[in-house]
């Protein structure tokens, strides 16, 4: 059971943004994954095979479900999705975050790598990486079935990060192969790629903000990891930050004014209108997975402990100084050829 940690916590830099509120240790081993919506707080133990789910705002436990091994996880509709894998198969479990009962489990073939919910919690996606190339799982939560979204081809081609807008509409996917990066464009209504941008550097990391930006996060040994600022109306990239040296994942605050980055041994706190590091938090270990829900924020660890700080943030941020920016040049790469549906 999650209990009390006496673990060193630390804010460097500038400490005015955040202050820490509760720590607690869910279990032995790293954590994969957490997410969180109303007031629980899931977290995805894939040395204990389970998924535990917490008060958001104590930390205190309200129920703990063996999954098999739980890679990533979704809130949505009163319902934790969580995707597991085993030897024979990787799938989907629907826990019910009231009771904690598994409600249903989809088998999906290839490997999951990435998971995303429509705020409805009625549609599920899940990025899927096979043989020959990528695609995306389609889960309808309501009518019990599931269609394919065919994405890319690509022997070494994985999703790292997918992303649904508010509109329900438009499925942002993060692609990387040896060759380098692109985000996508996908029509839901047609299931079919509308638009590539070309990155680069392999997508570790990718969320949707207000005025139609994404945030994208990349990392190589010879860049380190780099948060790109893309305008999705224009399908283009308007600006970069240099963030950290090896980043892992993304969050990003709900007024979008901060971005939060998994590093190999701290948290960097993003100041998204001045595009710099202006805070780093430390858990005293390494941080796995972040999440943010109003003016909290979240840090999970590999010693299996869950970290929550208040976080302020300035008055919303608009885009307009986005609008004459001029375009960056980015090298150009070899995209991957869409399949056909």
């Amino acid at each position: 059971m999650p209990s009390v940690s006496a673990r060193s916590h630390s804010v460097t830099v500038e400490n005015k943004d955040v202050a820490l509120l509760k720590s607690a240790t869910i279990g032995r081993g790293a954590i994969s994954d957490i997410a969180v919506a109303g007031g629980t707080l899931a977290v995805t133990h894939f040395a204990e095979d389970s998924v535990a789910l917490l008060d958001a705002d104590t930390l205190a436990p309200h129920r703990s479900t063996a999954v098999g091994q739980p890679t990533a996880v979704a809130l949505g509709d009163g319902r934790a999705h969580v995707a597991v894998s085993s030897a024979s198969y990787d799938a989907i479990a629907v826990v019910d975050t009231a009771s904690g009962d598994v409600l249903r489990e989809y088998p999906l073939a290839f490997t999951v790598t990435a998971i995303t919910a429509s705020a409805d919690g009625k549609r599920l996606y899940a990025a899927r990486a096979g043989e020959t190339g990528v695609d995306v799982a389609v889960i309808d939560l309501t009518a019990e079935r599931v269609g394919t979204i065919y994405v890319a081809k690509g022997e070494d081609a994985v999703i790292d990060a997918l992303r649904l807008d508010a509109s329900g509409r438009r499925l942002y996917v993060a692609v990387s192969d040896a060759r380098g990066s692109r985000l996508l464009t996908v029509d839901v209504e047609s299931a079919r790629v509308r638009r590539t941008l070309e990155i680069g550097a392999p997508i570790r990391g990718l969320e949707l903000g207000m005025d139609s930006i994404a945030y994208v996060l990349t990392s190589d040994i010879a860049e380190g990891g780099v948060l790109y600022f893309v305008d999705l109306v224009k399908n283009e990239i308007v600006d970069l930050a240099q963030v950290a040296q090896t980043p892992t994942q993304l969050a990003i605050g709900p007024d979008g004014t901060r971005a939060y980055v998994v590093d190999y041994d701290h948290v960097a706190v993003v100041d998204t209108e001045e595009r710099a590091v202006v805070a780093e938090v430390s858990v005293g270990a390494r941080p796995s997975a972040v999440a943010t829900h109003g003016d909290r924020l979240y840090v999970a660890d590999y010693d299996g402990g869950v970290t929550t700080y208040a976080v302020a943030s300035p008055s919303p941020m608009l885009y307009s100084q986005f609008e004459n920016a001029p375009s960056l040049v980015v090298p150009a790469r070899r995209e991957l050829q869409p399949l056909g549906v």
